[in-house]
């Protein structure tokens, strides 16, 4: 019998929206954390209003706000912010997502929740950080794809800047704010005190610049935008098969090589002094990769899958989303679930990737209807009682 999910015991106040905070307040429902949604009455969280919907209920917003319970709050409102305050001093966790400054008039910011709870851990995540010259810019995935390195070198050599198909950074900082989170659950643990938690975007997508940056430190020239292509070592890249598919090729070592040139009916090209060693190859690569595009496009993408395998080289498919969840391995590590919801019957969702043998992740909640556990929530944790909500309902605060 396995133990409680490892968050089980600790409660987060999730005052985000849209994806980078909802992320990481799934991500710590997933660990077992008791997560609160505070949103707008009447409108609620952005991505409820984004198509296209099961039912009623927006697909966007059910992909990262499982396991949530949802509360509606005006936190525009004295009333809304002195339940704010109460719900406060009995969370272990705030996470919000505000431009810079808007929690302080909404006293929803830390040094006014910490002097309530002084073991709060309080994680504010936003597009370049809450100090520094662009602290009050806006922006959005798009923006710091491009200023955090990651548009710079994605694209065809010689194309446009390309983005990445997913909201990265939103997504990466969620990722970053999860971990800073944990951390400081185990540095309270050890001091007994809460702290601030200032997590960026741009940084975040400047720190994953990692090798791309130590050649930039060593060399001191940009990298080029090179497609699927790898700077360092060739082959190793996409290449588009006879029906349109695409093929990626891992040929990391020269006994690699030799053996996709084996698979490809090409055993001369190991050979060639232009090609005999991965840095002859690179050099090269302009003569090289043209020899293998031609080949590649005389078998369909699946026939090569097969070739290449049993020769032990690394390919892959590059798959369509349809294919993803179709796959045996995905299949297999049962990445796609379907939870229970009180107005669809049930929804897929993804489940989660973190697996822990004795404390494994739980989706115990499905993506929370608007202002569904409010009543629940206010009774059962800020203490109001049934005349107290009704006021907060009248008053619309609620």
């Amino acid at each position: 019998m396995t133990n409680p999910p490892p968050l089980r015991g600790i409660r987060v106040l999730d005052l985000s929206r849209v994806l980078a905070g909802p992320f990481c307040s799934m991500t710590l429902a997933d660990l077992g954390a008791e997560v609160i949604k505070v949103e707008m009455p009447g409108t609620g969280d952005d991505t409820r209003a984004y198509p296209p919907y099961i039912g009623k209920q927006s697909s966007y917003f059910m992909s990262a706000n499982r396991g949530k319970k949802s509360v509606t709050l005006d936190l525009k409102t004295k009333d809304g912010q002195e339940v704010l305050h109460r719900l406060a001093a009995k969370c272990d966790v705030v996470i919000e997502n505000f431009r810079p400054g808007v929690t302080s008039r909404l006293a929803a910011d830390y040094e006014t929740l910490s002097k309530i709870n002084s073991r709060l851990i309080y994680c504010s995540i936003s597009s370049f950080g809450q100090t520094g010259p662009y602290s009050e810019k806006p922006g959005y995935d798009l923006i710091i794809q491009g200023m955090g390195g990651l548009m710079g070198i994605t694209g065809e050599p010689g194309g446009p800047p390309v983005r990445i198909g997913v909201a990265i950074t939103d997504l990466g900082s969620g990722m970053w704010a999860t971990i800073a989170i944990l951390a400081a659950l185990q540095a309270r643990a050890r001091d007994g005190k809460g702290q601030y938690l200032d997590i960026s975007m741009m940084d975040g997508s400047v720190a994953w610049m990692t090798y791309v940056a130590g050649n930039y430190f060593a060399t001191g020239k940009s990298p080029p935008k090179m497609g699927s292509a790898h700077p360092s070592i060739v082959p190793y890249q996409g290449f588009v098969t006879s029906d349109g598919k695409s093929i990626l090729l891992g040929g990391g070592n020269d006994r690699l090589f030799v053996s996709l040139c084996e698979g490809l009916g090409m055993p001369e090209l190991p050979k060639d002094p232009q090609y005999a060693g991965n840095e002859n190859r690179v050099k090269n690569r302009v003569a090289l990769i043209p020899l293998l595009e031609k080949r590649f496009k005389e078998k369909p993408r699946d026939e090569w899958i097969r070739i290449l395998e049993a020769l032990g080289v690394p390919v892959a498919p590059v798959y369509s989303i349809d294919e993803i969840f179709a796959d045996e391995q995905v299949l297999h590590r049962g990445l796609q679930i379907d939870v229970p919801h009180p107005e669809l019957g049930k929804v897929k969702q993804i489940a989660p990737a973190i697996r822990m043998s004795e404390t494994p992740c739980v989706v115990e909640l499905p993506p929370p209807l608007l202002g569904e556990h409010t009543d629940e929530v206010l009774k059962s944790i800020a203490g109001y009682t049934d005349a107290e909500i009704k006021t907060l309902r009248d008053k619309k605060t609620i």
